[in-house]
This record gives structure tokens, C-alpha cells and sequence, in this order.
């Protein structure tokens, strides 16, 4: 298969695609409270700006897809777009967050930049809908029960709502009980559709409900599954990122620490220098 140099789609002022360099899409998994999520997006924009790697913040104001429903999911939509809408002006960063349901998309459209599919939800007819009909980008991840090359469903039904900015994102497959493995086909097979892919490193090496009433995570995989995906070739990379993972409401096994990103960050631009030098964009 020939490298493919997908579209260009901008969220906020950043590019996604064509022969660019990747674009960083992180944050904490869920909104804890204010004051460490900024935390978190002042870390990050330190991080970046020194790399010269441009920078999507993300996090959950509603974490619907729990294991348990006494797992923490969040301050909720009203606050958790405050939060958000405080995040974006104060860092100069477009903003990413998830949808779980209809009712939520233009809400959430009126502050943030990127409109997120929940795997898990990703063949939601209803819901691809009506985030397309926002006319935000809106970032479709791959079901873990999805062939990549079902998702040009999901690429139809949001353009069937005249909405062509759109990016995949490869997340892992189930791989029996409680386990994800990444096939690293799927890149340059989501890639081949003209859209610009983003891997997702933090939740491929999740273990899903694999302690019983949570889920699990082997975040030491996470540098290694990411310079996979960098050196085949990818628009954008999303990374969960927490001060103190074991202590994380939400994804801490599988979220990596933000004392780990700068370096890992340095090796990811090397190799994706390579992959643009050597046109694997492209």
C-alpha cells in the first residue's frame, strides 16, 4: 500500500494532516477539578511549546462508559465546560472533549473545537449525526469490535450531514477477555480514506474491566506502542496524561505521567522527522 497523504482539517488554529508533522491531542482522562486540570494544560503547554509540537487539550466533563456506576464520571456537563471554556482561553489551545448522547452535541459545540466519538459508541448512528451536524471536527475512534475499513460508515455518516472534517482514531481491539492488542494495519488502512489518523497510546494498552469493578492498564507499554505508530506513520497522537497516575480518578493504570512526556515526546518528533523525510505521508 502507498503511503497516503491524507486531507487537512483544522481544529482551532491547529492543522491535522497532509505531510505535517504529528499534532499532540492530550489531557487527563476526566475533570477532576479546576485547578488540576489547568495545572495539567500549563504543564503540557511547556511541554510542547519547547518541542515545537502543537497541542489539542483534552478531558472528560462525563466519563458515561464505567465499569461500575459508582466509578467517578465527572463534574458533569455545566461545569465541566466551564472548566473547559476557562482551559481554552487561558492556555490559547483548542479544546477536545467526548460526547455520549445527542442532547449534548451543540451544547458542547458552543466551547469546544473537536467534538470526540466514544469508541464504544462509534457506530451510534444517531449521535454521529448529530455531532456532524454541529459543523465542529469531529474525531470518530474506532469501536474495539470494528475492522478498520468499517469506518467508512462512520465517515459517511457524518458526511452526509455536508461535514467533511473528520479524523479516526485507533484505540486497540479486543483481544479475547480483558485485553487489547494494536494492529498497526489499520494506520495506513485508515489513512488510504483520505482522513488523517490519530493513534490513541494510553487507551490501547487499557485492560478492560480486568479488576472486576475497574478496569486495568499496563502503562509501561505506552512509549512502546506510540513509537510503533509514529514510525508507521500517523497525523496525531492522543496520550491520557496525569501528575500522579496511581492516584487518577479515572484511567490511571493506562495513563502516563507527565514527568514521562517530555522525553518521550523528544523520540516521537525524531521519528516522525524520519517518516516525513522519508515519505511515509505522504
Amino acid at each position: 500500500m502507498s503511503p497516503q497523504r491524507t486531507k487537512e482539517i483544522s481544529v482551532g488554529d491547529v492543522v491535522i494532516g497532509g505531510a505535517r508533522p504529528f499534532v499532540l491531542i492530550a489531557g487527563p482522562c476526566v475533570i477532576e477539578d479546576e485547578v488540576a486540570t489547568l495545572e495539567i494544560l500549563d504543564e503540557l503547554k511547556v511541554i510542547t511549546s519547547a518541542l515545537d509540537i502543537p497541542l489539542i487539550f483534552k478531558a472528560s466533563y462525563d466519563k458515561a462508559n464505567r465499569t461500575s456506576a459508582d466509578s467517578y464520571r465527572g463534574p458533569g456537563i455545566t461545569k465541566g465546560l466551564e472548566i473547559l471554556a476557562n482551559a481554552r482561553s487561558r492556555g490559547s489551545v483548542p479544546v477536545l472533549t467526548d460526547v455520549h448522547c445527542t442532547e449534548d452535541c451543540r451544547i458542547v459545540a458552543d466551547v469546544v473545537d473537536c467534538i470526540q466519538i466514544p469508541a464504544f459508541l462509534s457506530r451510534q448512528t444517531d449521535l454521529l449525526i448529530a455531532a456532524g451536524e454541529t459543523n465542529k471536527p469531529v474525531n470518530i475512534k474506532k469501536g474495539q469490535f470494528m475492522a478498520p475499513s468499517a469506518m467508512t460508515s462512520a465517515i459517511k455518516k457524518i458526511k452526509g450531514t455536508g461535514n467533511d472534517n473528520i479524523l479516526l482514531t485507533e484505540r486497540g481491539v479486543s483481544f479475547g477477555y480483558n485485553n487489547l492488542v494494536v494492529d498497526y494495519r489499520s494506520l495506513p488502512i485508515m489513512r488510504s480514506f483520505g482522513y488523517p489518523v490519530v493513534f490513541d497510546a494510553t487507551h490501547s494498552v487499557q485492560l478492560p474491566s480486568a479488576k472486576g469493578e475497574v478496569s486495568g492498564g499496563d502503562r509501561d507499554m505506552v512509549a512502546y506502542l506510540a513509537r510503533a505508530a509514529v514510525a508507521v506513520g500517523v497525523d496525531a497522537l492522543f496520550l491520557e496524561v496525569h501528575p500522579d497516575p496511581d492516584k487518577a480518578l479515572s484511567d490511571g493504570p493506562n495513563s502516563l505521567a507527565l514527568k514521562d512526556l517530555g522525553n518521550l515526546l523528544k523520540e516521537l518528533k525524531e521519528l516522525d522527522d524520519l517518516t516525513i523525510k522519508h515519505g511515509q505521508k505522504g
